[in-house]
This record gives structure tokens, C-alpha cells and sequence, in this order.
């Protein structure tokens, strides 16, 4: 029974793998146009806040700080404005921001891990498409007349060429997969390494602004 069902399944050719590698390459657009607009909304100038950072800590308004960074979308000012908020509460302003960039960091690589594994695995899922169809070839041969053998190579080669069409539309399906994944995740890494930079800078001015702050209160 599993044999006939296996049979069964590589004479239905290679039409519903193509199907399959379409229905991947609509998600995978769909992610790569849902994650270009989640990072262009996202974006942060790092240089900018540094010095926006270093401002305020040498004016010493902790409020006017927290407030500016509480605005702010991207990672970094989000990283920023938790450490702000924790100063002067007795918890390590280091650990909550390492605590918001770890969750920063899941958020910003959402569906990245689709778009590696399509592109990792559309040219496979080609070539499987196109065994199935070389099989689906020489099975429709087999059943041709052999007096009418020009015809059976005709179909033979019309089959093949049709089965080697999945692997071309798996190629096509994987690169634009792999460049944009490629391309996302050195946004990542670019905005988790500004990110870090911002906070080390903010846990040296730690002492500071705490003090601010403990006169803010007195």
C-alpha cells in the first residue's frame, strides 16, 4: 500500500511542486515587504543619539532624558529608554537594557528564519520537482507504442524540459530569498551593535544621572 501511494505520488509529476515553490515565493515577498517596512519605521540615527545622550547627561535633567528616548521606535531608543527608567531604582540598569535588546532583537529578526530556510532549500525542492517529473517522462515512454518510437523520444524530451522548469523556478524562488535575508540581518546586527554601543555609554554615565535624579526626589 505505502508503495502504491509513493508510485502514485512521483507520476503526479512535477506540477505541484511548482505550485508549492509559487505559494513559497508569495509568503516569502510578503515577508521581505513586511520586514523592509517594519526596519525603514524603525530606524534610528545612532550618531544623533549619542550626542543627544551625552547632552542630557550633562545637563542632568533625567526627566527630559527619559522623555526623549521614550519616544523613539527603533531599537536603540527602546534599549535607552528602559535603562532611563530603571535609574534610581536600585536595579541594574545594565541588566534591563541587556533584558529589552534580547526582546528588541527576536522582534526585529521575526520571520528572518523563513526567509534562510527558503532560500537554503527552494533549490532542493526544485530538484525534486524535476526527478518527479523525469519519472512522470519515462513512465508516460513506457506506456507509448514502441512502432512509434520517434514520438516516444518526442514526448520524452518535451517532459524532461518541462521537469527541469522546477529547478529553474526553485533557483528563482531562493535567490531573492537569501539576498534579502542576508540584507536583513546586517540591519540587525548593525542596530544591535549601535545599540550596545549607546548602552555601555549610558551605564558610564549611570552614576550621574542616578545622582540627578536622588536630588530630583529630595
Amino acid at each position: 500500500m505505502l508503495d502504491q501511494s509513493l508510485v502514485a505520488m512521483s507520476l503526479m509529476g512535477a506540477h505541484w511542486v511548482l505550485q508549492l515553490l509559487v505559494v513559497l515565493s508569495t509568503a516569502s515577498l510578503g515577508i521581505m515587504i513586511e520586514r523592509a517596512i517594519f526596519y525603514a519605521r524603525h530606524r534610528s540615527d545612532a550618531r544623533a543619539l549619542s550626542a543627544q545622550l551625552v547632552q542630557l547627561v550633562e545637563d542632568g535633567d533625567l526627566d527630559e532624558a527619559r522623555a526623549q528616548f521614550d519616544v523613539g521606535r527603533g531599537m536603540e531608543s527602546r534599549v535607552l529608554a528602559d535603562g532611563l527608567a530603571a535609574l534610581g531604582h536600585g536595579v541594574s540598569v545594565g541588566a534591563v537594557m541587556e533584558s529589552e535588546l534580547a526582546r528588541q532583537r527576536a522582534l526585529y529578526e521575526k520571520r528572518l528564519m523563513f526567509l534562510g530556510t527558503l532560500g537554503n532549500n527552494a533549490p532542493f525542492i526544485g530538484l525534486f520537482g524535476t526527478v518527479l517529473g523525469i519519472i512522470r517522462a519515462f513512465h508516460d515512454l513506457s506506456l507509448n507504442d514502441p512502432s512509434k518510437a520517434g514520438a516516444g523520444a518526442q514526448a520524452v524530451m518535451a517532459g524532461i524540459s518541462e521537469a527541469l522548469v522546477a529547478t529553474a523556478v526553485g533557483l528563482a524562488v531562493a535567490l531573492p530569498a537569501v539576498v534579502a535575508f542576508n540584507y536583513f540581518k546586517s540591519l540587525v546586527k548593525g542596530s544591535v551593535a549601535r545599540t550596545e554601543s549607546l548602552s555601555k555609554l549610558l551605564v558610564a554615565h549611570a552614576d550621574k544621572l542616578e545622582g540627578a535624579a536622588r536630588r530630583e526626589v529630595a
